[in-house]
């Protein structure tokens, strides 16, 4: 996007809202990554530590869950970049 169009008071706030929004964005995904592995993962409810196989579960899930957002960015900057050819 060309910022130049607009005076450093808009840049300034422009920028405060897109990282406003990428940290949205984060939390969102952070956020979806625990629910989905915690409700995937934990079944044992009688002690408040994990036990190995649930600490195996919840490590393969965050991997899994953190590559294919991973691939899904990397696909979106690879069509981004072809749209704007």
């Amino acid at each position: 996007m060309d910022f130049s169009q607009f005076n450093d008071a808009e840049r300034n706030h422009l920028q405060r809202v897109m990282e406003q929004k990428q940290m949205k964005d984060f939390l969102k995904l952070y956020s979806g990554l625990v629910e989905r592995c915690f409700t995937d993962c934990v079944n044992d409810f009688t002690s408040k530590a994990l036990t190995s196989k649930e600490e195996g579960c919840v490590q393969k899930c965050a991997d899994k869950f953190l590559k294919h957002s991973e691939r899904v960015g990397q696909r979106f900057a690879e069509a981004n970049a072809e749209m704007m050819k």
